[in-house]
């Protein structure tokens, strides 16, 4: 099974080799032509800063769990996200998110994959945060499963685009507080019980700031029965772009 992940990440990424040859691409960081993603912007990205809360991820001053984790802890076991949401990979997701440029997830995820790497989680299944019906029918694809789906098959994980589902539709979090994008996400999602009990599940977001949806999806998981929920996230907005807290 491993090995025929390996060939369909092979065959996904040679697919993307040939529609690039047909239709020659523009970076979605800065719009260079001939390349989905140059290595000015491949350098332009940044980690997210340490010290950080070892379990939601976001930079503090010291080493260790942050008082909010320990005061709230999640149902995910650790949240970590690959870069920090700004410059050109900020404008990348605008690209895949609004702009269906749909061959930016697969460079994108070459990219994640050596991260993905050294956190050494040892993952059974990789769900992708599912869209609305409504939101789906208006943009007609999960922006999330455009780097999710080739990074799972890099990693040789098993991709289940339909093990959680959304139980009702949600506002957008944007412009929202800490408070409201909690509420908004609250039993927002349910997960199929029989495809995720006993597991190790890995949820993947494309941007994450409080973690809220990513949190609530954790909790679908568990109470689904899935043993140890982990999430991920392409990009992670910190407190200085501009969330509200009150």
């Amino acid at each position: 099974m491993h090995k025929i992940r390996r060939i369909k990440y092979y065959l996904y990424r040679f697919f993307w080799v040939g529609v690039d040859f047909l239709y020659p691409p523009f970076c979605g960081g800065c719009a260079k032509k001939g390349v989905r993603w140059c290595q000015d912007c491949q350098k332009s990205i940044r980690a997210i800063p340490e010290p950080k809360c070892d379990i939601c991820g976001l930079p503090q001053l010291k080493n260790g769990i942050c008082l909010s984790c320990e005061k709230n802890p999640p149902f995910y076991k650790v949240l970590q996200s690959w870069v920090v949401f700004e410059g050109p990979i900020r404008k990348a997701l605008h690209q895949m998110k609004y702009r269906q440029d749909l061959g930016l997830g697969d460079s994108l995820a070459a990219e994640m994959v050596q991260y993905a790497n050294e956190l050494n989680w040892h993952i059974d299944m990789v769900v992708p945060v599912p869209l609305g019906k409504k939101r789906f029918r208006e943009r007609g694809y999960n922006q999330v499963g455009l780097f999710a789906r080739p990074l799972a098959l890099a990693k040789e994980w098993r991709y289940a685009t339909n093990a959680l589902k959304r139980a009702r539709e949600t506002i957008s979090q944007v412009g929202l507080s800490a408070d409201e994008r909690e509420n908004n996400v609250r039993s927002a999602f349910v997960a199929d019980h029989k495809k995720v009990a006993g597991k190790k599940i890995l949820v993947i977001d494309d941007v994450s700031t409080t973690g809220a949806t990513l949190n609530s999806c954790a909790k679908a998981l568990i109470n689904g029965g899935a043993s140890e929920v982990y999430a991920l996230s392409l990009a992670r907005a910190l407190p200085h772009h501009g969330l509200k807290t009150v």
